[in-house]
């Protein structure tokens, strides 16, 4: 992958530069000191990894992130744990805090490969219309159109310009946007928590500040609330709650 590394400090450009030098799978391409040397990078450079620090003078790395149309995936490097949700509506693929310890590093790395080999791996089909049961639906993945009962959906993941359906056991891909999913599937089942996220109601093992819990492939698996999703998700949970 190749890599941009975009902070104001030179020490920990350094502490990341040291780190990208170990992995062989990383290609540091610039360091850059502030977002305008990263917009100049990224239109005249083929990036895929770009980490970003978030306090930064002229543009923090937020509103820089918001003016970019097609980012390259994200992992923002800062000093102040409070940007974590505001990373998370950003779609930012983690975020670390400073000072950067290797494994927690080589944790945000691995996660960021999984998404960028899902991407050159998958080959799209043309976005056809989801057919929908009484319990299940029939969406197209890699030519094939693959039947998914409600019951085995634990959350859908919008990544780009396809999403991820994600079972008990197994995912499956499709070209469809995030949007128009949302407005198949029934609302009593399945709810919008943020922009990346759609949840099935009933999978939710609890909330945790302004994450959801679910269980994933055995283990817990923590999905950010979004702002503009919290009221209505908080609602369904007043009625059931005791």
């Amino acid at each position: 992958m190749n890599v941009i590394i975009v902070d104001d400090e030179p020490l920990a450009q350094d502490v990341l530069e040291t780190y990208i030098e170990r992995l062989p799978h990383l290609n540091l391409v610039r360091r850059c000191n502030n977002a305008l040397e990263a917009n100049e990078t990224l239109n005249s450079s083929n990036v895929d990894l770009m980490f970003l620090d978030i306090q930064m003078p002229q543009m923090t790395g937020t509103d820089f992130l918001k003016t970019l149309t097609k980012p390259p995936i994200v992992i923002f490097t800062t000093a102040y744990p409070n940007y974590a949700l505001e990373g998370f509506e950003l779609n930012a693929i983690d975020y670390l805090l400073k000072p950067i310890s290797f494994e927690r590093f080589m944790k945000a790395v691995n996660k960021a490969k999984e998404r960028y080999d899902l991407e050159q791996s998958v080959v799209l089909p043309k976005e056809e219309e989801v057919e929908i049961g009484k319990d299940f639906i029939f969406v197209k993945s890699d030519k094939r159109l693959i039947k998914i009962n409600y019951n085995d959906i634990i959350y859908i993941e919008g990544l780009k310009d396809y999403v991820i359906i994600r079972l008990a056991d197994s995912r499956v891909i499709t070209l469809q946007t995030m949007k128009s999913l949302e407005e198949k599937l029934p609302k009593l089942i399945f709810k919008r928590i943020h922009r990346s996220y759609i949840i099935a109601i009933d999978k939710i093992n609890a909330i945790v500040g302004n994450m959801v819990e679910v269980t994933e492939k055995k283990e817990p698996k923590h999905l950010p609330i979004g702002k503009n999703y919290r009221e209505e998700l908080l609602a369904i949970i007043n009625k059931n709650r005791l």
